[in-house]
């Protein structure tokens, strides 16, 4: 095995084997970028970068290679590509062979769907030996890798590294939300520590394993078989607010020269597929351009709120959004609800009872959410498909009933967050199943008694 090779800008030594290094070691190497959808520059050898000019022609005998997350014809503003100059081109590679999906599924058309609201305990962590490709379960979804429309909404657990294993995943982008437990994420163009309480995104097609620092690891993921995931424009909210893209950040050059085995996998057409290689796939020395991985945290998000009166809609927690042709309509909304202040008086604080025309699937990564008194666990998700109505328990709507609304009050200690559809989204066999469903969930509305009196304005 020859030596893992890092950047200069993240290691004081050039060259450092990476079985001698300490996990804190490891940690602490660990360096990154800032700004979302930035053309970066960074090489893990000086002069590894070809001339401005010359793209192609690369220094130290390395391949030049070009990743395109979008059409070559795509706007400018909107253009998806990175040069990678790496050791081997990413077509060397045995044949690929069909594999066992596991949990795994793309495919969302084989039941029909209830509009009854849904809700799931959280997953347990395995006990046998199991890694993140294996720990993958698929809980409900929408649309057609094929067609690239609709997502597919996956939960994970793992307690296993994915030693001498790869995935990337050519049916769409991920989003990976952790709950309990970090993820050192490997790609081909450097590493991302993601944490809870921060989210990491890795581009369709790019080449990544996941190692666990903690041991055992659960979360969520969002697999976006439409447009990569952007900002939202901010429209009259003006300059500031949301997520700013300073607080985003990409990984550095850094990469390994190792002649040792390694199975790649594709999720490719709602399948997996697997090849040999006879080298690892992250030896990419240098790179340039904006289809990257990236991470943010969730606590830098700068919520807007109301100073007056109302509950404002959801909308204004977007954090990143997947769009489609049509404005104001996204095929995805990633939102959160995190620790804010309510001070609008003369109103009901907590969400309405509401039907949208959207589905919202949401999950809970600590805390209790303020709408939801008992029963939506950290971990766990809840499904409110188009059109079904759905709102605070009958606990809550009580306890708001009787609230000071003329004193502030501050929501502490929670974030949930939530992926919004336009399309109707499926549960899974294994959702409908499962026994993680809770079959009581229905019971938390049966509370809210007629109220109604003619007498009493």
């Amino acid at each position: 095995m020859s030596e893992a090779v890092m950047s200069e800008a993240v290691m004081s030594e050039a060259v450092m084997s990476e079985t001698a290094m300490s996990e804190t070691a490891m940690t602490e190497a660990i360096d990154y970028q800032r700004g979302f959808g930035t053309h970066f520059s960074t090489e893990a050898l000086p002069g590894a970068l070809p001339a401005q000019h010359s793209p192609q022609r690369c220094p130290y005998g390395l391949y030049p290679e070009q990743i395109s997350g979008t059409p070559f014809t795509a706007p400018r503003a909107s253009n998806r590509r990175t040069w990678l100059y790496r050791i081997r081109p990413a077509a060397v590679h045995g044949p690929f062979r069909r594999i066992g999906n596991g949990r795994l599924t793309s495919e969302f058309s084989g039941l029909e769907t209830p509009p009854t609201q849904l809700r799931w305990n959280p997953m347990p962590l395995p006990d046998q030996p199991t890694d993140f490709i294996q720990g993958l379960v698929t809980l409900a979804g929408n649309g057609d890798p094929y067609a690239q429309a609709g997502c597919g909404i996956h939960l994970y657990a793992a307690n296993r590294p994915m030693t001498g294993r790869a995935l990337y995943d050519a049916d769409g982008e991920l989003l990976i939300v952790p709950q309990q437990g970090r993820l050192r994420l490997t790609t081909e163009l450097g590493r991302l520590l993601v944490e809870p309480l921060e989210i990491a995104v890795i581009p369709r097609g790019v080449r990544f394993r996941v190692d666990l620092p903690d041991g055992a690891a659960r979360g969520y993921v969002c697999e976006s078989f439409g447009a990569a995931f952007r900002l939202p424009d901010l429209g009259p909210i003006g300059s500031d607010g949301l997520a700013c893209e300073r607080d985003f950040e990409s990984p550095v050059a850094w990469y390994e020269d190792r002649d040792e085995r390694c199975e790649l996998v594709a999720k490719f057409g709602g399948a997996l597929w697997s090849a040999q290689m006879d080298h690892s796939p992250f030896d990419v020395v240098a790179w340039r351009g904006n289809h990257v991985p990236y991470k943010y945290d969730l606590r830098r998000f700068n919520v807007i709120g109301s100073v007056s009166f109302d509950h404002p809609d959801p909308s204004i927690y977007l954090v990143l959004q997947s769009p489609t042709d049509t404005p104001g309509v996204d095929a995805i909304d990633f939102v959160i609800f995190p620790p804010r202040w309510l001070v609008m008086e003369h109103t009901f604080r907590p969400p309405w009872y509401h039907r949208n025309v959207a589905s919202e699937f949401m999950g809970l990564l600590h805390g209790v959410y303020e709408a939801k008194a008992d029963g939506f666990l950290p971990g766990g998700a809840s499904l409110h498909n188009c059109m079904t109505g759905h709102g605070p328990d009958a606990e809550t709507f009580e306890r708001a009933l009787q609230e000071d609304t003329t004193r502030p009050r501050r929501i502490e200690g929670s974030l949930a967050f939530m992926f919004e559809t336009r399309q109707i989204i499926r549960p899974t066999r294994f959702a409908l199943d499962s026994a993680l469903l809770q079959s009581d969930y229905l019971e938390c509305w049966q509370g809210l008694g007629k109220r109604f009196d003619p007498g009493r304005p």
